[in-house]
């Protein structure tokens, strides 16, 4: 019997667990916490988002941009679907994003642990993997603090970094250098990020639609690196909230770099125009014109600069804009000159911040960064340089936005490195 040993016992590590016992190995699941699944309970906040039935190569980041297609092809939201509908679990969709019925990461979890169970998968938890050898016959010595383990096929599911209270603290990524392996440097993703003197300290708290674009500056040019749409949540240290979460990869990957980010924050973004995909790529987002007249013609009225904004802005975030484009709080709008209406009305559309850093993986969801796919075969996640050594989950460099598409990458990954290469 073909044996397979599984280091790392979550969402990925426990679906190549369960396919490679399908496929007949002898199989040994590796936890160095002491239970499989922590991360996978706070997903969702708590709901499990398995899934999104937009799956699209565009939710994917990685160096290697169209490494998660293959395995998103062999193993998408609806193969998801059926094989946790064999578990035993129902679902329900909110715009393209699935969850189980029960709305409890908690169902999902036990499902995929019943299974582990009537395959006979051993689980080994509090079990910290020290070192791997590769050995002269091509199989594999497993070595953890007081144990050896022998195997003729290994998964490497160990995570990324982020959310290390989960047990994702990145030891995995030395195991794989030692076998000869690269690392793209991890990052931080879907996260906050932080400016050095947030201007809305006074009011954070605050939860507001919005459009992020941000930009990194390199010799001296400023270059647009994406885009999202939403509720921005201010803080007293910057922005949150999904949109900021979608681009925060970005800004994580530039800061390391040690170049300059700068977000700009349009807070009418339902007059906000679409540009062609090709010309945004090029030039970059170019101002709300549309709101910024519309804002304008607004403060033309006779009126209280502060009651005028207050119709379409949270109190404390019109407070935000009035300082910051010098006008009185509560001065009439006939008495303020119209060069600060302009001002006033473009800082609306075009809110500057600089990002200055995100927050650091304790408050992430997913790790950016990881081993180079480029070492690793996309159809069936075996590695290039060590032949019987597949890669699961998020310790790859791909990661995704938010909508469960990082928790798909884990099902469609961790189901190719069970099925190593099989029919």
């Amino acid at each position: 019997m073909r044996q397979t040993i599984i280091i790392g016992g979550g969402a990925a590590g426990m679906m190549a667990a369960i396919v490679s016992a399908r496929e007949g190995d002898g199989v040994e699941l590796l936890e160095h916490t002491d239970t499989l699944g922590k991360k996978l309970l706070s997903t969702g906040n708590g709901r499990c988002n398995l899934t999104n039935k937009n799956l699209d190569i565009s939710c994917y980041h990685s160096e290697h941009l169209n490494f998660p297609l293959p395995a998103l092809k062999q193993f998408g939201y609806k193969e998801t679907l059926r094989f946790f509908g064999e578990l035993g679990l129902f679902f329900k969709e909110r715009n393209g994003y699935l969850y189980p019925r029960a709305s409890q990461a908690s169902a999902v979890r036990e499902a995929l642990l019943s299974e582990l169970s009537r395959l006979g998968v051993r689980i080994r938890t509090g079990c910290k993997v020290t070192e791997i050898l590769k050995k002269a016959d091509q199989s594999f010595l497993i070595r953890t603090e007081d144990m050896s383990f022998f195997a003729d096929a290994l998964v490497l599911a160990c995570g990324g970094k982020a959310a290390p209270f989960t047990g994702s603290d990145g030891s995995g990524y030395p195991l794989a250098v030692s076998l000869g392996h690269r690392l793209i440097p991890p990052v931080p993703a879907l996260t906050g990020l932080l400016a050095a003197s947030s201007p809305f300290r006074k009011a954070a708290g605050v939860r507001t639609d919005g459009r992020v674009s941000l930009y990194v500056e390199e010799n001296g040019k400023q270059w647009f690196m994406g885009a999202d749409t939403g509720e921005i949540q201010l803080t007293d240290s910057g922005i949150s909230g999904i949109p900021v979460f979608q681009v925060s990869r970005h800004a994580a990957r530039a800061l390391a770099e040690k170049k300059r980010v700068f977000a700009k924050l349009d807070f009418l973004p339902e007059y906000h125009r679409a540009k062609v995909e090709t010309y945004i790529q090029e030039y970059g987002e170019t101002g709300n014109e549309e709101a910024e007249r519309l804002l304008l013609n607004a403060l033309e009225k006779d009126g209280d600069c502060f009651r005028i904004l207050c119709g379409l802005f949270p109190e404390k975030l019109v407070a935000v804009f009035l300082k910051k484009a010098g006008i009185p709080l509560h001065a009439p709008s006939g008495r303020v000159e119209r060069r600060k209406k302009q001002i006033l009305s473009k800082l609306v559309c075009q809110f500057p911040l600089e990002i200055t850093a995100v927050n650091d993986f304790t408050k992430a969801q997913v790790t950016a960064g990881g081993i180079d796919t480029r070492q690793v075969q996309a159809n069936t996640m075996e590695s290039i340089p060590v032949p019987g050594l597949y890669f699961a989950g998020e310790i790859l460099d791909v990661d995704g936005i938010c909508g469960g598409y990082n928790l798909q990458w884990a099902w469609a990954s961790g189901f190719l490195a069970g099925k190593q290469g099989r029919p």
